[in-house]
């Protein structure tokens, strides 16, 4: 979830990353995929068992404590990055992130990055008694998540060439984005306690990037601050054969993860597909999203890394 500047209207808004119509053999135009986004969407179906992922609730600390278990298993480092956030409110939320990292003595290095929590009001629904729900999170979270754990799927099966750093944050979407406070809590955490003189290439934010009708634009922050990374990304995925999904062009301009990360420097830009209608609903259930889109942004992701 971010906040949104389209044609000069804020809104808030969650991000993420897909893509759709894979070929039946979900392998890309060219070359086999060494991403299996099958097994990706059971990383989707696994997070959802838990329930809503909301801060001080047991279906957050049951996913954090499955999430650093998948990671310890792939990765050759994690860091456990433990945040006490006191809200607006006067409430302290208990935070993780988790920082998995291939190849840590690697200089040159490349960082994806993803939230892993979901938001506690489904302030979107159109129904008003359901505003007070939790967002159930399939695409806005548990996405994200999910192509991060097939990209270490990759990195575990082949280690990369350089050094290959997994992010994912917490207490991206808990509060209200027209008050920054208690939102991108994990990002800002992180930028503000990266390891010491920490300058990745580039950074990668993987936001809703399952949408069954996946359409990627040029995020407008991420053009302006990092167009290399932008055009590195969307030329890989023409490439892959993926033009059609990854679209070169702006349309949406956000306040996400990444742009806690440009504040300390850090080139990062952000996947996602913002046109999403059930974002920040009670309706981003699990029959949203798709292998198929997944096999194409994490087939992008893992041909970042080769």
């Amino acid at each position: 979830m971010k906040a949104c500047v389209v044609r000069g209207v804020w809104c808030v808004a969650v991000f993420g990353v897909v893509a759709c119509q894979a070929r039946a053999n979900n392998e890309p135009k060219s070359g086999a995929s060494q991403f299996n986004g099958r097994t990706a969407f059971t990383y989707i179906e696994k997070q959802m068992s838990f329930g809503p992922r909301i801060p001080n609730k047991p279906g957050h600390e049951q996913t954090g404590d499955w999430l650093l278990a998948e990671l310890r298993a792939r990765a050759d480092t994690v860091i456990v990055q433990d945040i006490r956030h006191v809200t607006h409110k006067g409430d302290t939320l208990h935070l993780r992130n988790f920082f998995a990292r291939f190849r840590p003595q690697a200089t040159e290095r490349v960082l994806f990055l993803a939230h892993w929590d979901t938001r506690p009001m489904a302030d979107r629904s159109m129904n008003v008694a359901q505003q007070r729900m939790p967002v159930p999170g399939a695409n806005d979270g548990a996405s994200g998540v999910a192509v991060l754990l097939g990209v270490a799927d990759a990195l575990k099966a082949q280690a990369p060439a350089n050094g290959v750093d997994l992010l994912f944050v917490d207490g991206e979407d808990y509060g209200d984005f027209a008050d920054t406070n208690d939102v991108l809590i994990g990002s800002r955490w992180f930028g503000a306690h990266r390891p010491p003189g920490y300058q990745p290439l580039f950074a990668v934010l993987f936001d809703m990037v399952a949408d069954k009708d996946l359409q990627i634009h040029q995020e407008g922050q991420s053009v302006a601050f990092a167009p290399e990374v932008v055009q590195r990304v969307w030329r890989v995925a023409a490439d892959r054969g993926h033009a059609r999904q990854f679209v070169s062009d702006v349309r949406h301009t956000l306040t996400d993860d990444h742009v806690s990360l440009q504040k300390v420097g850090i080139h990062a830009i952000d996947v996602v597909d913002f046109d999403y209608p059930y974002w920040h609903t009670t309706e981003d259930t699990i029959d949203k999203v798709s292998a198929e889109s997944l096999q194409i942004v994490g087939d992008v992701a893992v041909a970042l890394v080769r």
